[in-house]
């Protein structure tokens, strides 16, 4: 617990590590966004507790105020992103059977890591 990351789109926290649950905090950095990505062995909540965020969920937008939250389904095509001009911070509460960074296929990433 406590583990913490720097990607090119911001910076994540730990905050709570369980077998089928994992809490983070994500800071994405204005203009930053995650790749575009899926997940197939979990969902996710996302809860917007600082700035305004851009969630793309298959064919669906939607933009999330604090105190906003959405629902990621299982292999949902989605991403998050920060569009405007102050930090935003999300938490994430990521709960499945298998919970690995590993279980991240990108299909469009700004930063080069897209798998296809």
């Amino acid at each position: 617990m406590g583990e913490k990351g720097v990607r090119p789109w911001g910076e994540w926290t730990v905050l709570e590590l369980q077998p089928n649950v994992v809490i983070k905090r994500l800071q994405v950095y204005p203009g930053g966004r995650i790749s575009l990505q899926r997940h197939q062995f979990r969902t996710e909540r996302w809860i917007v507790t600082e700035g305004v965020a851009t969630v793309r969920c298959d064919d669906k937008v939607l933009q999330l105020h604090v105190g906003e939250s959405t629902m990621i389904p299982c292999g949902c095509i989605h991403r998050l992103s920060n569009e405007g001009e102050l930090p935003l911070a999300i938490i994430e509460i990521q709960m499945g059977s298998y919970l690995s960074e590993d279980d991240i296929e990108r299909f469009n990433d700004d930063y080069g890591r897209a798998d296809s």
